[in-house]
């Protein structure tokens, strides 16, 4: 709760709580184990602070038990393709969430029309179930079933994402991305989380997703500003 608190006086705007990790080799976790993990730090902060919650998770039993302890958005890493469930509970909650790209393979033909298609596919999934379009958040998933390159590529042209016509966050936090570009480990990587945040506000992103508020909001505010003149 302490550290929640900071976050909140730095300026976060929703705070998302994660039950099992998704960094590359992640041991999945039962969904009881997540539920009972995620469930109780999101009735908490729901009782101390009036801020929005997300859950991040691509289980519908977890996000059911998460909604019943008071989230206000869903984070899905699998775009509503790793549980068939999923698309069915958010649609029945009417919250928002936030669908990232993600694919079992790394086999693309054209990268970045590959991207726009996987989350097309994943907005297909959304209006078939009845989820509102003007609900959804899209995140080109930086760190996901990408290479180096890849990584680098989708975050230099996020504006291929603007025809899905939803907004865009931008995840992009002590990434590998960045640890590899300035040969730094995971705790070394502000400066290049700030300009990938800057950067995200250039290309028009709504959101981005970070560890160290206070810094990340100080570095959107004087890029909108920039921006604004």
């Amino acid at each position: 709760l302490f550290h929640a608190q900071r976050m909140i006086e730095e300026g976060a705007d929703i705070l998302d709580i994660g039950g099992e990790s998704t960094r590359p080799g992640y041991t999945r976790i039962s969904d009881e184990e997540e539920i009972s993990r995620v469930a109780p730090v999101i009735e908490a902060l729901k009782n101390r602070f009036d801020i929005p919650i997300s859950v991040d998770t691509y289980k519908s039993e977890v996000a059911k038990a998460a909604i019943l302890a008071g989230a206000d958005l869903i984070n899905d890493i699998w775009g509503l393709k790793a549980d068939k469930k999923m698309a069915e509970v958010i649609a029945k909650a009417k919250l928002p969430s936030c669908l990232m790209h993600n694919r079992e393979t790394m086999d693309y033909n054209n990268f970045l029309e590959d991207v726009v298609s996987d989350l097309q596919e994943t907005l297909n999934i959304a209006k078939k179930a009845g989820i509102s379009k003007d609900t959804i958040i899209l995140d080109p998933g930086v760190g996901f079933a990408k290479n180096y390159e890849q990584n680098l590529a989708i975050t230099n042209h996020l504006e291929v994402l603007d025809t899905l016509g939803c907004p865009v966050l931008l995840g992009t936090s002590r990434k590998s991305m960045i640890g590899l570009t300035l040969d730094l480990p995971s705790d070394q990587r502000e400066e290049g989380t700030m300009v990938t945040t800057v950067w995200a506000v250039q290309k028009g992103c709504m959101f981005v997703r970070v560890h160290n508020v206070q810094a990340n909001v100080r570095a959107i505010k004087m890029a909108e500003a920039l921006l604004r003149n």
